[in-house]
C-alpha cells in the first residue's frame, strides 16, 4: 500500500499514482459515484484524498487486473468491499515478492522469471 504525504492530490497526480490517463480518472469518478467522491474548489477543480486514490486503486484491480466490465466490478464492490480491498493487497504483495525474487534470479546469472 502507497504511503501518502498530503490530505489533497489533483487528478493529474492521482493519474500518475495509478499509471492511468486522467480521462480514464474522471470516467471511474462518474461510473463510481458512491466510491470515489473528490472534493471541488472554487473553481471546481477535483482534489482527491488518499482515501479516493486506494478506492480507486481497488476499482483499476477490478477492470484492469481482474478483467471486470464496469457494472460486475459495481457490483462486486457492492456485495464485498473488504474482501476485495484485502485481495487488491496481496496481489501487491505477491508481485513485489515475485519481482524481488527475479532480481535476485538475474543478480546471479539465471533467467528470466
Amino acid at each position: 500500500m502507497q504511503e501518502f504525504d498530503k490530505q489533497y492530490y489533483k487528478i493529474k497526480e492521482v493519474a500518475e499514482i495509478l499509471e492511468v490517463p486522467q480521462s480514464t480518472v474522471r470516467f471511474w469518478e462518474k461510473e463510481f459515484p458512491t466510491q470515489v467522491k473528490p472534493t471541488r474548489n472554487a473553481h471546481n477543480l477535483r482534489y482527491y484524498r488518499p482515501s479516493d486514490i486506494e478506492k480507486l486503486r481497488i476499482i483499476k484491480y477490478l477492470i484492469k487486473d481482474k478483467g471486470l466490465k464496469i457494472e460486475a466490478a459495481r457490483t462486486y464492490l457492492r456485495s464485498n468491499p473488504q474482501n476485495v480491498s484485502k485481495r487488491m493487497l496481496i496481489m501487491d504483495d505477491l508481485t513485489e515478492v515475485r519481482n524481488e525474487l527475479a532480481g535476485l534470479l538475474r543478480a546471479i546469472g539465471g533467467r528470466k522469471l
